[in-house]
């Protein structure tokens, strides 16, 4: 098993492209979408990933319609974590077509590819429960890729 350094991890993933996808899907839903990319560790991925869906601020959106994709490339494993407002709105599909949304480019290493389609099936699918208005939206969450501890 490679273990990756963050340099490694940053040179894995087009952060420019990510962050572009980010602010795209968002100009459709007011959803919030963060990324956070972690180093090896071992143990089940859901705990650490939760920790940074708090530390995050992604429990703290004005609808809690945040979803985190929280991604540990040394291990090709991924989780998506979504808020309660979400999970109020969207059924076990939505989160299903996510995860297969991703899963192809990540099992092949293009965590790049793999994080854009999942935030573009994002943008896509939640306009129809969190639509985008200009007038009252605003970008709760910073879009930039957190590199930091888990």
């Amino acid at each position: 098993m490679a273990f990756m350094n963050k340099r490694g991890m940053v040179r894995s993933i087009d952060t420019i492209r990510i962050k572009s996808a980010i602010q795209e899907a968002e100009r459709c839903t007011s959803g919030e979408i963060r990324v956070s990319v972690s180093r090896f560790f071992w143990g089940r991925l859901e705990p650490v990933a939760w920790r940074a869906f708090h530390r995050l601020g992604v429990s703290g959106t004005k609808d809690r319609n945040g979803i985190l994709f929280f991604i540990v490339p040394a291990r090709r494993k991924f989780v998506i974590l979504g808020d309660e407002g979400i999970h109020a709105r969207v059924g076990q599909e939505f989160w299903e077509a996510l995860a297969a949304a991703v899963s192809r480019d990540f099992k092949n290493g293009d965590f790049t590819a793999g994080l854009v389609r999942g935030i573009e099936e994002v943008g896509r699918r939640l306009v129809a429960h969190f639509p985008y208005d200009p007038a009252t939206d605003r970008n709760e969450l910073p879009d930039e890729i957190d590199f930091g501890k888990k």
